[in-house]
């Protein structure tokens, strides 16, 4: 595997400093919850919801995903989630890819309540989509080949904020 950045942490700010402005716009100052979906996205929605005083949660869908019996994942993690009914739900991730993360996700919220409305805000947006599902707010959107994986670091996780892309060398 050969890696290359396509984002330094000065980038990856001003990506989500432009992405705040467009939620702000979005939902016209309204309250809204903004969720974390575990992993990437709970510090982005954490970096987001501090910048805009508003709250915010995190959601495990480990238990929702449909690929559990093909890949070993995870151990399921305890989502930390306000109330969410007759709220706009802001859901955060760090790559859309496939869907598949975001449908899971929708699963999950089904079985704790009925949000007024739900929006998706992922900081990239690499296509190869598998299923009808599209990101309001996208910090940049990056056209991959299938071989190849985009690897987000958050300091928060990693020690610093990049965003790289990996490729199989042929």
């Amino acid at each position: 595997m050969r890696a290359a950045y396509l984002m330094n942490d000065e980038e990856v700010s001003l990506a989500l400093t432009r992405m705040t402005h467009e939620l702000v716009e979005l939902n016209r100052g309204r309250n809204f919850l903004l969720l974390g979906i575990i992993t990437r996205g709970v510090p982005l929605a954490h970096r987001i919801g501090h910048q805009l005083g508003v709250e915010v949660g995190e959601l495990d869908i480990t238990m929702y995903r449909d690929d559990l019996r093909s890949q070993p994942t995870r151990r399921a993690q305890r989502s930390k989630l306000p109330p969410i009914d007759d709220r706009v739900v802001v859901l955060v991730d760090d790559v859309l890819y496939s869907g598949r993360t975001v449908q899971a996700a929708l699963l999950a919220l089904a079985d704790v309540g009925r949000p007024r409305r739900i929006e998706l805000m992922s900081l990239i947006d690499r296509g190869h989509r598998e299923l009808p599902i599209q990101a309001d707010i996208v910090g940049r959107r990056i056209p991959t080949a299938k071989n190849e994986r985009i690897v987000v670091h958050l300091e928060e996780l990693d020690g610093e904020d990049a965003v790289l892309i990996e490729s199989e060398h042929r």
